[in-house]
């Protein structure tokens, strides 16, 4: 830490000493799986009298409801928790904007519930890596940011979800509201268990696509039917067939049918796109149009589409690179080396980025086995990420560049 002035070094201390451990485990220890509305209230409860110790405006934000399609096929809406929101000092000359999630993979029901401390020195519990360890670090982050020198020159927005992971579609308009005007943007998502963070990231879209068909008995009369298991599994087909360099696609899960002697007339085909490019979504848009087109006029049926691609591919362009570098020099003067890869998974930094702003979206604590009963979060990595957040922040605060 040769390379610190005073007052980072004085910042650096102070992250390092806002963290807890324990905050973690209570956090933790709140079920707030993305459907469970009631414990999704009291971690938003929760955290609004955390986040409270920062200046600013700090309100809880009514999620608009998204629309599902059942397995009938029939098109509902769905709630969602309420969003935490904070803007402070939006004046100030350098503007940045902070985002994570309060929900989590594990319903009410699940049996992965509360932490505990693993014999290899690990906290495993529900949500401990994805993502309430990280919202520990953004909170000691912040705090000791606001007391070092040009705290005043730092504005900043908050966003902390309730459907993350679920793609965001109740929160994608707040995120894209708080993410106008921002220099940066740091999400806190977890890093690998060895510190990597995720670099470029593919997009993802989500389709329900309903086939409607006509019922007749499979004995009698089979040929006055139109079986829509069958049309959906051709469109299952046709789409798998489609995926290439560039676009993976799955088809999940077909619900439908009945009775074996009836003819079914409805299934409801769930397919997931995986585009690496802004190219890829649009030719995966025109696989979808035809296979629909195709096995409607072939089958005789009726098929409606459902879904669209709720987080665009995030590359690394010339502003992410400079962030990230600017990341790896805080880590390089902490002793820490960062590095960064590609992944597979994506989350609100494809969102932000899609906005145009740089953002870097593994600032989290170190952990694994995320999304499993074998979710584990790196203790000393809350103090070392604190830091080297603080560290990353304070000196966007000072240059007011990335």
């Amino acid at each position: 830490m040769e390379g610190l002035t005073t007052g980072e070094r004085d910042a650096v201390a102070q992250a390092r000493a806002h963290v807890s451990l324990a905050e973690v485990e209570r956090w933790s220890n709140i079920n707030s799986g993305t459907r469970n509305l009631e414990g999704l209230a009291t971690m938003a409860g929760v955290l609004t009298d955390a986040f409270s110790v920062l200046p600013g405006e700090l309100r809880l934000v009514d999620a608009p409801p998204v629309e599902q399609v059942g397995a009938d096929g029939a098109v509902r809406e769905l709630d969602h928790g309420r969003h935490l929101h904070m803007a402070v000092r939006p004046g100030a000359p350098a503007q940045m904007l902070f985002t994570g999630h309060m929900d989590t993979v594990y319903p009410r029901d699940h049996p992965f519930q509360s932490c505990t401390m693993r014999e290899d020195g690990t906290l495993g519990g529900p949500g401990v890596a994805d993502m309430k360890g990280g919202l520990a670090v953004m909170l000691a982050a912040l705090r000791a940011v606001e007391s070092a020198p040009h705290a005043e020159r730092l504005g900043y927005e908050i966003v902390i979800n309730a459907d993350e992971e679920t793609g965001s579609l109740s929160s994608a308009a707040l995120l894209a509201q708080a993410a106008r005007g921002k220099i940066a943007a740091l999400t806190y998502e977890p890093a690998l268990a060895d510190g990597t963070l995720a670099g470029a990231r593919g997009g993802t879209g989500n389709f329900s696509i309903t086939v409607r068909g006509r019922s007749a008995h499979a004995g009698r009369n089979p040929e006055d039917g139109r079986n829509a298991v069958v049309a959906a599994a051709d469109v299952a087909l046709r789409l798998a067939r489609s995926a290439g360099r560039g676009l993976a696609v799955n088809p999940a899960r077909i619900d439908g049918g009945g009775p074996n002697n009836v003819v079914p007339d409805l299934a409801v085909l769930r397919v997931n796109f995986r585009p690496q490019t802004a190219a890829d979504i649009e030719r995966a848009r025109a696989h979808i149009d035809a296979a629909v087109a195709m096995t409607a006029a072939e089958h005789e049926v009726a098929i409606t589409v459902h879904g669209g691609f709720n987080r665009p591919p995030k590359p690394v362009d010339d502003g992410a690179q400079a962030l990230f570098e600017r990341v790896r020099a805080a880590g390089v003067d902490l002793g820490l080396t960062i590095g960064w890869r590609t992944t597979g998974g994506v989350c609100d930094g494809n969102n932000i980025a899609a906005a145009g702003v740089p953002v870097v979206d593994t600032m989290g604590v170190r952990g694994g086995a995320i999304h499993s009963a074998d979710e584990y979060m790196i203790p000393e990595s809350l103090g070392e990420r604190a830091a080297l957040s603080a560290l990353t922040i304070l000196r966007i605060a000072t240059d007011g560049r990335p």
